[in-house]
C-alpha cells in the first residue's frame, strides 16, 4: 500500500497540480482495487464520455468501467427495478434528468459522499452531498447553415416565436423538438422554460402550428438538422450541439439572447451499489479538475469555470440561467401537476 501511495504521489507530482489535487482519494483508491469494477448508467453518450472514460482507465487502470448509455426515463425506471430486486445495484446513476435524479436522491436512494474535490463548488450544482451537479451546459437551438441565412437565425425564444407565428408556412414540419411524454430532459425543459415565462405555452402552440417533429434525443435531432430536414432544432443539449457544430459545416447552433437555460448532468452514487469504493472514486474523478477538463475537451461544458475550454460560448453569455441541484425541481414531478403540465402541452400543440 505504501509503494502505491509513493507512486500515486510521484506521478502527481510529476504531472502538476490538477492532479495533485486528487491525491486525497488514494485511501478510497486501495479499497477499490479489491473491487477492480464500477458499473456507470448514464445518458451521456459513450461518444462524448470518451475522453473521461479514458483519462479514468490511465489514471485507475485496476478499475474496469462498465458504461452503458440509456434515455433518461429508461435509466430512472431500470435503477427503480433493479434497486426493488433487492440484489444491488449501478455504482453510478448520471443522468440529464435532472428532475428525476433529484427525485431518487429525496426519496432516500442515495449514499452521501462528501469529495474532496468541490472546494469552492458552486452552491446551485450540489445537494445534501448526495447529488453532483458535473456539468454546466447551455440549452440551444441548432440550425442548418446552408439552408437557413444568418438574418432568419432566431437568436432568442422571442424572436423564435415570431420566426414561426408569422411565417409559419416556411417552417412547416421543418422544427424538430424534445417530447415531454417520453422524455424526461423534454419535460425538465418544458417546466424550466414556464418557470421563466408563460409565453412558452405560446411557443409551444406556434410548435404545433408548423407541425414540429417530436424526438427523444439531442442526437437525432441534430441528425435532422444535418440532413436538411429540418431547418431548426429547438432546446437542444448545447454541448452535443457546439461538438457537432466542429466537424459539421452545415450545423450552427445558438444560446438564446434573452436567456439561456443551464442544465446538470447530475450523478450520485445508490446506496445499494454493489461496488460502493470504486464509485466514490469514479465520483471524485469526474468532479477533479482532470476530469472536468477532459469533458470540456468534448464541448461538454463543466461546472469548474477553471476547467472550460477558451472558447466555451456559454463563458461569454450575460443571460445564462443554471437550474439548481436541489428540492426545487420536486414541484413538476408531482403527479397531479405533470399530469396537469402534459394535458396542456398536448392541448397546446395540437391547437385545441
Amino acid at each position: 500500500m505504501k509503494t502505491l501511495a509513493a507512486s500515486l504521489l510521484g506521478l502527481a507530482l510529476l504531472l502538476g497540480p490538477a492532479l495533485a489535487q486528487i491525491e486525497p482519494v488514494a485511501p478510497i483508491e486501495g479499497e477499490a482495487g479489491r473491487e477492480s469494477m464500477v458499473v456507470v448508467r448514464a445518458t451521456t453518450d459513450e461518444a462524448e464520455a470518451s475522453a473521461l472514460l479514458a483519462g479514468f482507465r490511465r489514471r485507475f487502470p485496476g478499475v474496469a468501467i462498465s458504461y452503458a448509455k440509456m434515455t433518461s426515463s429508461r435509466l430512472y425506471d431500470e435503477f427503480l427495478a433493479e434497486a426493488a430486486s433487492g440484489g444491488g445495484t449501478a455504482d453510478i446513476l448520471w443522468s440529464s434528468a435532472m428532475d428525476l435524479q433529484i427525485k431518487l436522491v429525496n426519496d432516500g436512494y442515495a449514499e452521501r459522499h462528501v469529495s474532496p474535490e468541490t472546494g469552492g463548488w458552486p452552491t446551485w450544482a450540489v445537494w445534501r452531498n448526495e447529488a453532483y451537479g458535473i456539468t454546466a451546459e447551455p440549452v440551444a437551438l441548432a440550425y442548418n447553415r446552408k439552408l437557413l441565412p444568418e438574418a432568419r437565425v432566431p437568436r432568442s425564444h422571442a424572436e423564435f416565436l415570431a420566426a414561426l407565428t408569422r411565417h409559419p408556412e416556411a417552417w412547416q414540419g421543418k422544427v424538430a423538438t424534445y417530447d415531454p411524454e417520453r422524455s424526461g430532459v423534454g419535460f425538465l425543459f418544458l417546466t424550466q422554460n414556464l418557470d421563466v415565462t408563460p409565453r412558452t405555452w405560446d411557443v409551444v402552440r406556434a410548435l404545433g402550428q408548423v407541425g414540429a417533429k417530436l424526438y427523444t434525443a439531442t442526437a437525432t435531432m441534430l441528425d435532422r438538422v444535418s440532413a436538411g430536414e429540418a431547418l431548426v432544432a429547438y432546446d437542444v443539449l448545447g454541448s452535443y450541439a457546439l461538438e457537432r457544430a466542429k466537424q459539421d459545416p452545415a450545423l450552427g447552433v445558438v444560446l438564446p439572447g434573452d436567456y439561456t437555460l443551464v442544465t446538470s448532468r447530475i450523478a450520485f452514487i445508490p446506496k445499494a451499489a454493489r461496488h460502493k469504493a470504486a464509485a466514490r472514486l469514479f465520483l471524485d474523478y469526474l468532479l477533479s479538475r482532470e476530469g472536468q477538463a477532459l469533458l470540456a475537451a468534448r464541448s461538454v461544458t463543466p461546472v469548474r469555470a477553471e476547467a472550460r475550454a477558451p472558447d466555451d460560448p456559454a463563458s461569454r453569455s450575460t443571460a445564462l440561467r443554471p437550474i439548481p441541484v436541489g428540492p426545487e425541481l420536486l414541484t413538476s414531478l408531482d403527479q397531479i401537476k405533470r399530469t396537469r403540465t402534459l394535458r396542456q402541452w398536448r392541448r397546446a400543440i395540437e391547437g385545441r
